[in-house]
């Protein structure tokens, strides 16, 4: 476009000067007159020519850009959220918790999707001091969520979370961060009038005066969890196997946006210890490393999303590993904290994690890492402890709500709605 100016600007500058020749003070000179003449008459279609390049030129770009523009704004609104920094270099990851009176939220006990087990001032914790934190990355702020906004730009769409236990404890917080903003609480109900339990497979939550739905399905390894193979040893109960997603998934295609997660359920004692062991087509595993399982398990979620979901249309997300705090997890010894701690003690990585961010670098498909490892590996007092729904049975996995739950999904929102997308992709 600059080339294309500073060639119509010389073709202009070139007509004045062959106008000024031309002028009442060269009359004398009729033979120059009339090179003058012919001289503009071939400059000035020349220099038509110039301008019509030009719109034709931001037309033509107009047209080219405007499509990308649209499919990727099909979130973005500055007015529901953003960042306040001064460049685009945020690490939404890298910060600190501060202390804020505005928080917690919403209450729990007025939002009928949390859980029993996870409404730990319901339950007798008797400090409140955990729910009055929030997340403030380094370099830029996090803009106060308008709910009614957020809620109009939701309208019309599927949301989707897919994981485990941890998983189901954000779908709980987002809907009672939405419902926050519904004026009509019974006008947002589960889609089977299903109680919200640890075992059911699939929950939907309808916000139906905006016809948009969040759910969540419960999947733990992501990949397909089978019966053991005949005439394999007798400690086979059970395979994961590694090369098929799970059975589930195409249930997962046509949302607007995918969250996933996966990671707690890939420990010695929730897998050999029950007798489940990896298998690759027809081929059991039993030497196989649980680390390298989990990324060859990764490998076949990520063929399967370049494969399957249209990125024109969804979102794709995967939440890193959630940092437990046992003091000594074989004998479920937990100690929750009154206040976050000052440094993490090793608990902002994660082996798990550390694959995730590697896997997603080869996709075709886009995916936003949501790399809370760290900025949760802080929050020892926001587990549940000893104030779940079993008495006496120590719980430094789980989270209280409201708590941790929101801020990560105070991170999704602004990642899905700010036009700053690429300053969220988390440094390795």
């Amino acid at each position: 476009m600059i080339e294309i100016m500073t060639s119509f600007s010389r073709s202009v500058s070139l007509k004045q000067r062959v106008s000024t020749i031309g002028s009442p003070r060269a009359v004398g000179s009729p033979r120059l007159s009339r090179r003058s003449w012919s001289s503009r008459s071939i400059l000035i279609p020349i220099g038509i020519a110039f301008v019509l390049s030009f719109f034709l030129a931001i037309g033509l770009r107009y047209l080219y850009v405007l499509p990308s523009l649209t499919q990727t704004s099909r979130f973005q609104d500055n007015s529901v959220s953003g960042l306040n920094g001064s460049d685009n270099s945020c690490d939404l990851f890298y910060g600190d918790w501060i202390l804020d009176d505005r928080y917690p939220l919403y209450n729990a006990s007025e939002c009928p999707f949390v859980e029993q087990g996870f409404n730990c001032l319901e339950n007798g914790r008797k400090d409140d001091g955990y729910l009055k934190w929030r997340w403030k990355p380094k370099s830029c702020a996090i803009s106060k969520f308008n709910v009614q906004h957020l809620l109009q730009m939701l309208r019309n769409k599927r949301i989707v979370f897919v994981g485990d236990s941890m998983s189901r404890t954000q779908w709980e917080s987002l809907i009672c961060l939405l419902m926050t903003g519904v004026e009509d609480k019974k006008s947002v109900y589960e889609v089977n009038r299903s109680k919200i339990t640890k075992q059911i497979r699939f929950l939907g939550a309808r916000f139906s005066s905006l016809n948009f739905t969040i759910e969540f399905f419960r999947s733990v390894f992501l990949v397909q969890h089978n019966w053991a193979p005949r005439r394999g040893p007798k400690r086979v109960r059970s395979t994961l196997r590694l090369d098929k997603l799970d059975d589930i998934s195409n249930e997962w295609i046509n949302s607007d946006v995918l969250i996933f997660n996966t990671g707690q359920w890939w420990v010695p004692g929730k897998l050999f210890g029950m007798g489940c062991y990896f298998q690759i087509g027809n081929t059991l595993k039993l030497g196989l490393p649980i680390d390298s399982a989990f990324r060859i398990a990764l490998n076949t979620w990520s063929t399967w999303i370049d494969r399957m979901i249209d990125s024109n249309r969804t979102r794709v997300f995967f939440r890193t590993f959630e940092p437990s705090h046992w003091s000594n997890q074989t004998l479920r010894l937990c100690d929750v904290t009154t206040q976050p701690l000052s440094e993490t003690r090793g608990y902002e990585s994660s082996p798990f994690s550390d694959t995730i961010l590697d896997v997603v670098k080869t996709m075709a498909v886009p995916v936003t890492v949501l790399h809370i490892t760290p900025l949760s590996a802080f929050r020892s007092d926001a587990h549940v402890g000893l104030w779940g729904d079993k008495p006496n049975m120590s719980d430094c996995s789980h989270w209280c709500l409201p708590g941790v739950p929101d801020t990560w999904n105070e991170l999704l929102l602004t990642a899905l709605f700010s036009n700053k997308e690429a300053s969220f992709r988390s440094h390795v």
